[in-house]
């Protein structure tokens, strides 16, 4: 009932704003509490894709990476471009065309939702935020490599509270 009451309450904002604001019907991460915290962060205003796809796809999409610089170099997906969030750097998509698929990622998928929405103003349409992000990409054993390009079982969680939404085991966790 509560999935529904959001489903619905989405789709009345979104009929308000003009906005295709939906929660995702064929997505999820491994993990029930991960996923609930995802849906309760999330407004699903930039479309999703799940790692399994991505990591299936990975060369027919720009890889962005929306946290800070000192989270990238600890690790990323590879292929992935430093875009960042707080200032982010737009020249990354100087040459890029405007129907380019482009995968945003942070570390659950917040920030690379925000920015995915500011890249939409943008002009840039073909826009998805990787659910889960990183954290996700993590716990489903797909490869990270660092700043030097070099395979790494390193993730920076942000903080020790955040840090709990990557599985033991599946990477080292600093911040």
């Amino acid at each position: 009932m509560k999935n529904i009451l959001k489903i619905f309450f989405l789709s009345i904002y979104g009929f308000i704003t003009g906005c295709s604001a939906q929660a995702p019907t064929h997505v999820s991460v491994k993990s029930e509490k991960f996923n609930k915290k995802l849906e309760f962060l999330l407004s699903f205003s930039v479309p999703v894709i799940d790692v399994k796809e991505l990591s299936k796809n990975k060369d027919q999409y720009l890889i962005l990476d929306a946290r800070e610089r000192e989270e990238f170099e600890i690790s990323h997906i590879d292929g992935a471009k430093f875009i960042g969030y707080d200032k982010p750097d737009y020249d990354v998509l100087s040459e890029i065309d405007k129907d380019q698929p482009i995968v945003l990622y942070c570390s659950v998928g917040y920030r690379s939702e925000k920015l995915g929405e500011k890249l939409k103003k943008r002009g840039f349409t073909n826009v998805r935020n990787l659910y889960g992000s990183i954290f996700e990409w993590a716990n489903e054993g797909c490869p990270l490599v660092n700043e030097n390009g070099e395979t790494t079982n390193q993730i920076h969680t942000y903080n020790k509270k955040w840090s709990k939404w990557v599985e033991e085991g599946k990477a080292e966790k600093v911040w």
